[in-house]
């Protein structure tokens, strides 16, 4: 009887440390998503400032691969593949906010986000490094920079045009008739936002 009980009791602690857990998960996706709002909607704000921060970020990152290919023994396709990235992240940012999904410099830079990914995936599996280390390479060298422009792509959203592939047309006109069409972070937020939560409404006296 004991031990069935002390048995009770350890699964019973057990089951209260996944549903634990399953909360953290929730609450730190929730943090997350907020964090991710804010920044799109300061992103649409700050345009301008934005653009020189994530130029900023991708020349750092640039200058973080020279560093890394004198002090490290990394392979050299790595850091050649690791540049060639961030140079296609200028060539982005030359028009920012607007990019075209299907321009060359976006499907380049998309190519290049993979073949990194799986060269770091290959080089960690066959060489020891710390998890801190591996973490710091993929967070700083893969990630910042792609994700910056991510969670900027919601500002070309609301930005007025200059003209339409050459054309006389109506901009405004244009640009109105393709609102419905934003495929940024901010709209799926939105959408998210008014899909799951209650719209509370005026009552009227």
């Amino acid at each position: 009887m004991i031990k069935c009980t002390k048995l009770f009791i350890m699964w019973f602690l057990t089951l209260i440390s996944y549903l634990a857990i399953i909360i953290q998960v929730i609450f730190v996706t929730i943090a997350i998503a907020a964090g991710l709002y804010y920044l799109a909607e300061l992103v649409e704000e700050y345009t301008t400032i934005a653009k020189k921060i994530i130029w900023w970020m991708n020349l750092g990152t640039f200058i973080l691969y020279i560093l890394l290919w004198i002090f490290e023994n990394f392979p050299t396709s790595m850091i050649l593949c690791g540049i060639v990235a961030q140079l296609t992240h200028f060539v982005i940012l030359r028009s920012f906010p607007f990019v075209s999904f299907l321009s060359l410099e976006f499907i380049a830079t998309v190519v290049f986000i993979t073949i990194n990914h799986y060269l770091a995936f290959s080089y960690f599996a066959s060489v020891y490094h710390a998890f801190s280390e591996v973490i710091a390479y993929f967070t700083i060298f893969l990630w910042l920079v792609p994700f910056a422009l991510f969670v900027s792509l919601s500002a070309n959203d609301n930005v007025l045009p200059t003209s339409i592939d050459g054309t006389d047309a109506d901009v405004v006109s244009n640009y109105f008739s393709k609102r419905s069409k934003k495929l940024g972070l901010l709209t799926v937020f939105n959408y998210a936002k008014e899909s799951l939560l209650p719209v509370r409404t005026k009552k009227g006296f």
